[in-house]
């Protein structure tokens, strides 16, 4: 079986986790926590960097440090992995959905401010699959109404969208190392800012907003709550993030190889990259269109049978349940690209031969 996407460890991941076992240092201080959030903020040219314990508790944590909570609305995409759409529960907070583009299938800013009401307090664009939302839209209408933007960078480490990182353009930015992503750390998630005091609240919330007295004794003016990574994670995080450089190379190679061997195919849809952004195509995807001889669930078993493990893009959240009655646009694009993309295999260390059979599959239909 080719596998979708699995990490990658290459690095100083055993000598750093060693260390931590070695000296005891093992859970939410140490050395290695600081060192990560130091590391990363420098990565993303940030000013600050603070540590969750994964990438839901990042964005709960962003959506508390901007105070949004009950009664307030969150503009945001339906065509995502959920975990954005609920933390804006979490706190009290009503999502309303917005539709994406054809082309890069991330939210389409020019039908954001249609949906902006006296109760919207931010705008959450998620980069899904390495696609970057048109961040210089966004912020302009953030700014013209007075609103928050949270980016959820999880899928786009290292995606650049004019100059700046993905992740480094809104308020905040979040980020999550489960074990598909670009870089891992088993379970964990980071939050950034350029804004100190934004930072310093956050890290405040994020450990039981805990006081030190005089004497020793812990003091807690507010809600706190437990978003800590460990310190033996974040060893594993500082060996993977001095690998990200090469990591993102082999996936923009991977998508190069994708790009040559499908992009002429009748009926499967390669993915866009804009203008002055770079797609890190965390998980090469594809549409396939009418023309296509199979439906998308015929090729996801059809890549199946050949050994190769594929994965249908994310259900829109709006038709989900727990969603069902929430404010939204038309979602017509949303509804019609979700039941046609397809995931194929994107780890690090994918072969160029297994590209080639993955094509041969694919073409063979």
């Amino acid at each position: 079986m080719i596998p979708l996407c699995i990490p990658e460890v290459r690095g100083n991941e055993w000598k750093y986790i060693k260390d931590c076992l070695d000296t005891n240092w093992v859970s939410s201080v140490g050395s290695y926590v600081d060192k990560f959030e130091d590391d990363f903020a420098n990565y993303l040219e940030a000013k600050a960097a603070v540590v969750t314990m994964n990438g839901t508790a990042a964005l709960e944590l962003a959506l508390r440090t901007l105070g949004i909570g009950k009664g307030d609305e969150v503009i945001v995409s339906s065509l995502t992995f959920i975990s954005p759409v609920n933390t804006i529960r979490y706190v009290g907070a009503e999502p309303v959905f917005v539709d994406v583009c054809k082309d890069t299938w991330v939210m389409d800013e020019s039908k954001i401010e249609e949906l902006i009401t006296s109760k919207t307090k931010a705008i959450l664009p998620v980069h899904i699959y390495g696609n970057l939302v048109n961040m210089d839209k966004v912020m302009d209408i953030a700014r013209k109404h007075d609103l928050f933007v949270i980016e959820d960078a999880t899928e786009s480490l290292g995606a650049i969208y004019k100059g700046k990182k993905a992740g480094n353009i809104g308020d905040i930015g979040c980020f999550s190392f489960n074990g598909n992503k670009l870089i891992t750390t088993g379970a964990g998630g980071m939050l950034v800012t350029n804004k100190e005091d934004l930072a310093k609240r956050a890290k405040y919330l994020s450990t039981q907003t805990k006081s030190v007295l005089e004497n020793g004794a812990f003091y807690h003016e507010e809600l706190g709550y437990n978003f800590r990574m460990p310190n033996i994670l974040a060893a594993m995080g500082c060996a993977q993030l001095e690998m990200v450089e090469e990591y993102v190379n082999a996936k923009l190679g991977h998508a190069k190889e994708y790009n040559n061997l499908l992009e002429n195919v009748i009926g499967i849809k390669i993915p866009t990259e804009k203008d002055d952004t770079t797609n890190v195509n965390w998980l090469y995807s594809i549409l396939v269109q009418d023309e296509f001889p199979l439906t998308r669930d015929e090729l996801l078993n059809k890549l199946k049978d050949n050994g190769i493990q594929s994965r249908s893009f994310f259900m829109p959240v709006h038709n989900m349940p727990p969603y069902i009655n929430c404010k939204h646009g038309d979602m017509s694009i949303t509804n019609s690209i979700s039941f046609k993309g397809i995931n194929l295999p994107s780890s690090v260390e994918l072969k160029k031969e297994e590209i080639e059979k993955i094509c041969k599959v694919i073409k063979e239909c």
